[in-house]
């Protein structure tokens, strides 16, 4: 239980400067330390360079704030940070942008943990500059050094500031007028209908056209922008693991069942042979022989039958005391267990609300005196006696207990002893559906006992499925000499000779980590990019589940996307392209009619079209189809039109034009939230694609 098993302790300097929410998008790149160099620059940013030491120092200091990031995406989310921050920082710079001491207090104001406190909000609720000022001037004064950490955070609040106030300038920019509103309202509501002729690409057989790699080249070479591509590399690799065989999981079962049975050993103390006796047998100290023999330690704990292995319940939970069942397999371990103790009703479900005081030992900053606390708490208590099922709702909007608080106060499987004494004594003191106010050091608890479950106490004995020396090492053996033999035989048929499986894996850039299949494997890439290493080389790693042995495929150099991969994409746009001259050969006539006769076709209608969702009743999407529809007007057919799916001849029936609105507000509102959206991402990724920036993280991770 989050808030009464152990005391947690969260001042308010942690909300200002570690818990600064707002911060987010400016400082959101949380890193770890990647083992970088000491080459002067890990890059640079329009001329601007980025050091490694200040790089590495960053890294560091988040890395201290986050757990469980990589190495790898840690630099990259700082990498990430210091190109945002040099790009902006120009921005503020030719804008003139600037922030005073009322902008950082509105920064501080819009972060829930500060401008929300009570601490610092007025008689109506809201953030009082003067309440927070004062705050500020005590810590200087009484705690400096804590002062001093916030005052070194400042500048990261100014950054913010000033981020959001040049966000919201560029925002200013995107207006919709009310002739746009109008526009909008026209492409949306206009409605057309024509008949068509129409003749699908998919009626020319792709035998028919060909499209030369060349051709493909020069069409990526027109569309640079859209076909550009940073350095990949193609690798395979086949896994050998190193797991345990089939023998060394009977040994393992033998070595357990083994323990059923007294063993003579050898006393070197007393010269004599001593008699260990058996799991069965008299144990005079179960925890200290578990904990001899097993690789879990001995767990007190008290457990209902719901949370014992599924396939083994009713025997664990229906052993007589001191009687043992298995050896077993759970998992990744064979097991003993033995009874040693039962308790009825040992474990319980319970709700409670926490209304915790200042001075209480409650995470978090309170201003609740312990009398208002109590009255609260009391005030609670009549409100679920009156309206039982109400608890749940009544725990997430007052509970102070953020390990409950979400689950509608609700903690499971709690055993006798583990609660601090005055929730304990409730709790196993009380039946099923007792509800009172129990006071603890943490507070006030409403609590309510939902139900109780037989419980009992098991001793395991434990003992992992794991690889033998011999097994290791015929999977190093194998793998070694896989990698040995593929430097002059073909890959693919050693590997089949073995009987294993080649994983492919493509498009792996210079700063990636990821290998699907083997999660982080950063020396791979690193070996896979490395300038000595040539397409067609294999090389052995050992990873965790055993070794890997890995085959570069293909280097593509930063620059146009390899033509393989691009023909998914361009060699359908070019097939059509030609099949679109073939297709129109077919189609003659000046007239619907004359045009469908002579291309085998027929004559179809489309009707309430608009340019806002161009769909052609029977094929789909055609914008410039339904384009052309509007543009020729009432009774006009068109020329032939090379659509999305294949060559069409319109003649326009009818335009009705939508009906005229008494003002356009609605529509100028949802247009320029649309506009408006996103402007952030897509004003960064705009300054990045502009600027010139010099990436080295590479050299160093």
């Amino acid at each position: 239980m989050a808030v009464l098993s152990k005391i947690r302790q969260r001042s308010l300097l942690l909300i200002l400067v570690i818990g600064f929410s707002l911060l987010a998008f400016i400082v959101t790149d949380l890193v770890g330390n990647g083992g970088f160099g000491t080459t002067k620059n890990i890059g640079s940013v329009d001329g601007k360079d980025i050091p490694v030491q200040e790089f590495l120092q960053k890294v560091g200091d988040v890395q201290s704030r986050q757990q469980g990031v990589s190495p790898t995406q840690a630099a990259n989310m700082v990498w990430n940070q210091e190109v945002e921050s040099v790009l902006y920082e120009a921005r503020y710079e030719e804008a003139g942008l600037r922030v005073g001491r009322d902008h950082v207090y509105n920064m501080y104001a819009q972060d829930p943990s500060v401008g929300r406190n009570p601490q610092f909000q007025n008689a109506v609720g809201e953030f009082d500059k003067a309440k927070f000022n004062e705050f500020l001037v005590n810590m200087k004064e009484n705690n400096p050094e804590q002062y001093k950490n916030i005052e070194r955070n400042i500048p990261q609040v100014e950054d913010a500031a000033k981020k959001q106030l040049y966000i919201t300038m560029v925002k200013a920019g995107f207006v919709t007028t009310k002739l746009d509103g109008k526009s909008k309202y026209s492409l949306e509501n206009d409605k057309a209908s024509f008949d068509y002729v129409y003749v699908p690409y998919t009626t020319i057989n792709d035998d028919e056209v060909k499209v030369s790699d060349d051709e493909i080249i020069a069409y990526m070479k027109k569309n640079e922008k859209k076909y550009k591509a940073d350095a990949t590399v193609s690798v395979e690799y086949v896994l050998i693991e190193n797991k345990a065989s089939a023998q060394d999981e009977a040994d393992t079962r033998a070595g357990v069942e083994a323990l059923l049975l007294p063993k003579v050993v050898y006393n070197d103390l007393t010269k004599t042979n001593d008699t260990i006796p058996s799991f069965r047998g008299e144990v005079v100290n179960v925890k200290e022989y578990v904990n001899n023999n097993s690789d879990i330690p001995f767990d007190t704990t008290y457990v209902a039958k719901k949370d014992l292995p599924i396939e083994y319940a009713e025997q664990l939970f229906n052993l007589q005391k001191g009687e043992v069942f298995g050896p077993y397999k759970d998992k990744e371990y064979y097991k003993l267990s033995k009874m040693v103790n039962r308790r009825p009703g040992g474990t319980a479900k319970v709700s409670h609300i926490l209304i915790a005081y200042e001075g209480s030992r409650s995470p978090g900053e309170l201003t609740r005196t312990k009398e208002e606390a109590e009255a609260k708490a009391n005030e609670l208590l009549k409100k679920v006696r009156a309206n039982p099922s109400s608890f749940s709702d009544l725990a997430k909007e007052n509970s102070d207990d953020p390990g409950s608080k979400n689950t509608g106060g609700i903690y499971d499987d709690v055993f006798k002893g583990q609660m601090v004494p005055e929730f304990d004594a409730f709790v196993f003191g009380n039946g099923i559906g007792s509800t009172d106010v129990v006071e603890t050091d943490f507070g006030f608890h409403v609590i309510k006992v939902l139900d109780k479950y037989d419980a009992v106490q098991l001793a395991t004995i434990a003992k992992s499925i794991q690889p033998s020396e011999k097994t290791s090492d015929d999977a190093f053996t194998k793998a070694t000499k896989l990698e040995m033999d593929a430097q002059d035989k073909p890959f693919e048929e050693l590997v089949k000779a073995i009987g294993s499986e080649i994983k492919p894996v493509n498009k792996l850039g210079v700063n990636d980590e990821n290998i699907q299949g083997l999660g982080s494997q950063r020396s791979i890439v690193r070996w896979a990019f490395n300038s000595e290493t040539k397409e067609g080389d294999v090389k052995k790693f050992d990873v965790t589940e055993g070794h890997v042995v890995v085959k570069l495929n293909k280097r593509n150099e930063k620059g146009l996307q390899p033509v393989e991969d691009a023909k998914a994409t361009v060699m359908p746009i070019l097939m059509n392209e030609k099949k679109a001259v073939l297709v129109k050969d077919k189609m003659k006539g000046d007239t619907l009619e004359a045009v469908a006769q002579s291309a085998g076709s027929s004559i179809a209608t489309a009707n309430n079209v608009s340019l806002a969702a161009p769909l052609v009743t029977g094929v789909g999407s055609e914008p410039a189809v339904v384009g052309r529809v509007f543009k020729i007007g009432e009774g006009k057919t068109s020329g032939l039109i090379e659509g999305k799916t294949g060559v069409f001849m319109v003649r326009t029936k009818t335009i009705a034009k939508a009906a005229e609105l008494p003002n356009y507000n609605a529509i100028i509102s949802r247009t320029e939230s649309q506009t408006r959206g996103g402007v952030q991402t897509r004003l960064t990724t705009a300054l990045k694609e502009k600027a010139d920036i010099e990436d080295n993280r590479a050299e160093f991770n």
